[in-house]
């Protein structure tokens, strides 16, 4: 092949190479296809969590503001994730620019030599023609040679073309490739005319405002049970999980304990994550066997009914002893009064954002339920409500804001029958339903800190979120 040709060969395949280029590299930059950019760093997916939130808002007679509020999910943000990214895609398009100019110079260098190629064809063409017109005056060795070249030089015509339409390609690329480099810049600055720390702490403001507010709110109203969520599958039909509703936020310990009776066994996880993946942390061993599955932690402490009696003892976790026992005056007990499931649940102690409660039967108010609230250090009765409602017709119930709310069933249909306020002394029915997804509740207790009813659903450790009707107090209330 002539000099020419291996050059022009040369060209052909620096194209070749700059369309494949192209065709695989710009689209996923400028977003032409669907595949995701990716970086050195690993980046954690963050779910987006639900954030403050007012259900519902409205003014009573008294003009005082009405609004139900959910509280979020406390979560972590990363400083500086997106901007990051921002930043090296922005190199990668200004690596890209330069390289696109490098080979823009080398593309119109080598269309020029091609250009003047051109007009050498199309005056060879012209001649050929000529000759073809008077051949029969030619010599048949110039004709010849005449047609030889001009045989070399007709398959360059398409090539041309074709490299007409790459040059206006690379063209075209190169503007792209400048315009988003200036979107991107201009994005940059308008990201870093906002500094990090002043949105911080604008950020850090609005939530201290917000948990102001949440101070403000009056016990909340229970007005819908939704979930539920399974956390885990473990252990026998019957048990019991929870945490402290007054632990600190970094103090997420869960506690977990088995079966209604003959055990004494209580096993501590350091996190939800880890009773998850039922990563221990420490094995508490209690002087005496549980009776039922209404236990409570709360301020540290373990309080359950001792087995076969109605003395309730309380536990502390972080010394091993005993603090306190006290027997629960004409309490019933051993399966005399319990929810309709039986398991020796007569006695159920709960907490709630009032304190610590216990919930049972006796002889003297005809086998209803009798609510009392506990001194949380001696366990002292400090004031007991006799409600109508019989104990034994009770699947379970749970304390919210100091009132009790009892379901009618611990199988399936369950919902919130009945309510009974420790603040009015009155009662009333409601119907307030919720999902029994296994079939057999053996426990539920509302946790304040975390908003949520934690659940024993034969065999499954669930959690049940609840909204709550909150009013606001105001500067006139007292």
């Amino acid at each position: 092949m002539s000099p020419p040709l291996l050059k022009l060969g040369a060209v052909l395949s620096t194209m070749a190479m700059i369309s494949n280029w192209m065709s695989q590299t710009l689209p996923s930059l400028v977003g032409l296809n669907t595949t995701k950019l990716t970086t050195s760093d690993t980046l954690t997916q963050i779910s987006p969590k639900e954030g403050w939130q007012v259900y519902s808002s409205a003014q009573d007679p008294d003009g005082r503001c009405i609004c139900t509020v959910v509280a979020p999910e406390q979560n972590l943000c990363s400083r500086d994730a997106k901007s990051r990214q921002l930043r090296q895609l922005l190199e990668k398009v200004q690596n890209m620019s330069q390289s696109i100019e490098v080979l823009n110079l080398r593309t119109q260098r080598d269309f020029q030599y091609v250009l003047k190629m051109e007009t050498q064809m199309k005056g060879l063409k012209a001649k050929f023609r000529q000759i073809e017109d008077d051949r029969k005056t030619l010599m048949t060795k110039h004709f010849q040679e005449l047609k030889e070249k001009m045989d070399e030089l007709l398959p360059l015509i398409p090539v041309l073309e074709q490299y007409k339409t790459d040059a206006k390609l690379i063209t075209q690329f190169k503007e792209e490739i400048r315009n988003l480099s200036a979107v991107l810049t201009g994005i940059q600055e308008e990201i870093g005319a906002y500094d990090y720390e002043e949105l911080h702490q604008r950020v850090l403001s609005l939530e201290t405002r917000l948990r102001d507010c949440m101070k403000k709110l009056t016990c909340g109203k229970l007005m819908k049970i939704t979930g539920p969520v399974t956390v885990k599958i473990s252990g026998t039909r019957f048990g019991a999980w929870m945490t402290d509703p007054l632990a600190s936020e970094k103090n997420n310990r869960v506690w977990y304990m088995d079966s209604y009776t003959n055990n004494k066994i209580v096993r501590e996880y350091k996190s939800m994550a880890d009773f998850v993946s039922g990563a221990e942390s420490r094995t508490y061993n209690l002087p005496f066997k549980w009776a039922g599955t209404n236990h409570v932690v709360y301020n540290g402490s373990l309080y359950f009914n001792k087995y076969q009696s109605n003395i309730i003892i309380k536990y502390s976790f972080d010394t091993g002893r005993v603090l306190a026992q006290r027997s629960l005056e004409y309490a019933g007990f051993h399966n005399v009064y319990p929810y309709t499931w039986g398991g020796f649940s007569d006695i159920d102690l709960m907490a709630d954002e009032i304190g610590l409660w216990a919930v049972y039967a006796t002889n003297q108010n005809a086998g209803n339920i009798v609510i009392s609230q506990l001194n949380q250090d001696t366990l002292e009765v400090m004031k007991s409500w006799n409600t109508g409602y019989p104990k034994r017709s009770a699947g379970e119930s749970f304390m919210i804001c100091g009132t009790l709310y009892v379901t009618n069933s611990h199988l399936t249909g369950a919902k919130v029958y009945y309510s009974y306020s420790t603040k009015t002394s009155t009662y009333e029915y409601t119907d307030i339903p919720f999902h029994n997804q296994y079939f057999h509740i053996s426990m539920l207790d509302y946790n304040a800190r975390d908003r949520a009813l934690y659940a024993w659903n034969n065999g499954h450790q669930v959690l049940f979120n609840v909204t709550l009707f909150h009013i606001i107090k105001t500067e006139d209330d007292t």
